[in-house]
């Protein structure tokens, strides 16, 4: 057996259980540090963006959007999953700001990398701060849940009392919010905006794209 923090976690097969829009199921047999052999069921995602978008007052541009797989509204920041292939991340999340909340930004940062479940999927979120905002119009977008989406300015400091009060629960806001506290405290500093993102998904983008 080797020694604590040393043990690679070899694969010893991968089956597919199931591959979707956004989203595929498979299973890993993983040897264990004692040579054991678990089943690891493992969510492939494609990856997202998030925008924490902050204007000259302070405050932060959230969206209040029906979320299915737990049957209620929640307060969230615009985000969107990386699904054009090719597309660097940081287009993607100007985008989709424009998209969900008809906004553009001309100073961007990257704010944090966020993995919300490890336990079982590899999905990671990149999270960008944007500033110097300036509207531009949200178009149209049909007639399922981001139709009923409800665009809101909140102060920063109100935003991070909803956190503590439970009012805001998506783990991605959570974290965007209590980094951008921290970054106008002086206490942390953003990233460049091509910043090296470490735990970025690959398996599934590439089974999408017909590679995997």
């Amino acid at each position: 057996m080797t020694k604590p923090g040393e043990h690679d976690f070899p694969v010893r097969s991968a089956t597919d259980i199931y591959s979707g829009r956004v989203m595929a199921l498979r299973s890993d047999r993983v040897v264990m540090p004692g040579g054991r052999v678990a089943t690891r069921e493992i969510i492939e995602h494609p990856g997202a963006v998030a925008i924490l978008a902050l204007d000259d007052s302070g405050r932060v541009m959230m969206l209040h959007q029906y979320r299915h797989a737990v049957r209620r509204r929640l307060w969230e920041l615009p985000a969107g999953l990386l699904d054009v292939a090719g597309e660097n991340p940081a287009v993607t999340a100007a985008r989709e700001l424009a998209e969900e909340a008809g906004l553009a930004a001309q100073d961007w940062s990257v704010l944090l990398d966020v993995v919300p479940s490890p336990g079982f999927s590899d999905e990671s979120v990149r999270v960008y701060l944007a500033r110097d905002i300036s509207e531009v119009g949200r178009p149209d977008m049909g007639d399922d849940e981001e139709a009923d989406l409800e665009l809101r300015w909140i102060p920063l400091a109100d935003a991070v009392h909803m956190v503590f009060t439970g009012e805001i629960v998506n783990a991605v806001s959570v974290s965007g919010l209590l980094a951008t506290q921290a970054v106008r405290a002086g206490e942390a500093e953003t990233r460049p905006v091509d910043a090296p993102w470490q735990d970025r998904p690959e398996r599934f983008a590439l089974r999408r794209d017909g590679d995997g």
